[in-house]
């Protein structure tokens, strides 16, 4: 059983005030004095109270809400831009208007732009959540029967729907690969360690290095922001160990194009001196120089895959578990020095 909705007579009788009163205090209207108006907002805090503004409009036009929050923690990232799109594209199409909000990895923000999109009357919610996010934030939509798709990103023990790659296989055939062009001391750059991705993500980097019998070496993991800034900062680490790598398997695409930034400062050629691997193929991964070779996880695809899941509860009128993982496949290009090494063979 969900907890009991706060009505505006619970509202209006915590603040001293008539129902009406309550009622123009969540029309924004001019008519209510400050210091009645603050009395208002202060009961609702207390009681919890969140308004839907979406419903409100909903009750007047007799309509069904045809918005859909999506929340990403980076879209500074060009791999969430790539997702909106997949996702915006599904649900254009089933008539739905995207409403996008970017956290950047601040709780508080999610926090507040999801209470946002509930009170517009959101009709199901897709995020990447934030570092820490605990799964219960999610709770109060659930109770509210309102689909939760958790995308990228899994939150273990949310029982929410989740959409995610399938990491650990991309990033061991990626070493793999690595071994295959004769390289012997494999880093693995970027990520944040408080998150389920960088685990997954690490695991599969450390079931092949140890398949191919080099033992796993923690030197070699060094984690950063999944930024260009955090791999030009984690590569430079990297080149710092006493026995240094000779390649780099990169947590994501913008950690990949940071570690060529810092190859070069150490006056290193990406692809020539030093192989570097991404993870994500964004469309900037082939036009780079050199072309990245990555593990292209066609953010689009994944976009429209999540869409197609939240839609689908959405038409189901209730919320559901369901986890999705999308395939992966190594995209071959210059940054892995491949087609040097082969003609060298």
């Amino acid at each position: 059983m969900g907890r009991p909705r706060v009505t505006v007579i619970d509202i209006a009788q915590a603040a001293g005030v008539s129902k009406s009163t309550v009622s123009l205090v969540l029309q924004g209207s001019p008519l209510v004095k400050g210091t009645t108006r603050a009395k208002v907002v202060e009961a609702m805090n207390e009681l919890g109270y969140v308004y839907n503004r979406g419903a409100a409009n909903l009750r007047q036009t007799g309509s069904k809400s045809g918005i859909v929050g999506v929340v990403v923690n980076d879209l500074t990232n060009g791999f969430f831009a790539e997702l909106a799109v997949g996702v915006d594209i599904v649900v254009q199409s089933a008539g739905f208007v995207q409403f996008l909000s970017n956290t950047g990895e601040s709780i508080d923000r999610q926090r507040e732009v999801v209470a946002s999109m509930r009170e517009h009357g959101i009709s199901g919610l897709l995020v990447s959540p934030a570092r820490g996010t605990d799964p219960s934030d999610f709770a109060p939509l659930v109770e509210a029967g309102i689909p939760v798709v958790v995308v990228v990103r899994s939150l273990p023990g949310g029982k929410l729907s989740s959409v995610v790659a399938d990491n650990p296989s991309g990033v061991a055939g990626a070493v793999r690969h690595l071994v295959s062009l004769g390289h012997r001391r494999i880093a693995f750059l970027g990520g944040f360690q408080d998150t389920a991705v960088f685990h997954e993500r690490l695991s599969g980097y450390r079931s092949a290095v140890t398949a191919a019998g080099f033992g796993f070496d923690e030197a070699l993991v060094v984690p950063s922001a999944p930024s260009r800034a955090g791999g030009a900062d984690a590569v430079a680490r990297a080149l710092a160990v006493e026995e240094r790598p000779t390649a780099a398997v990169c947590f994501n695409d913008a950690v990949a194009f940071g570690a060529c930034d810092g190859l070069r400062s150490h006056r290193l050629e990406p692809g020539r001196d030093f192989a570097v691997v991404g993870f994500d193929d964004v469309i900037e991964a082939r036009t780079a120089v050199p072309a990245l070779t990555t593990v292209s996880v066609d953010p689009q695809a994944m976009g429209r895959r999540a869409g197609q899941l939240l839609l689908k509860q959405i038409a189901a009128g209730g919320v559901s578990s369901e986890a999705v993982m999308t395939s992966v496949r190594l995209v071959v290009r210059e940054s892995c020095g491949a087609p040097r090494l082969a003609a060298q063979a």
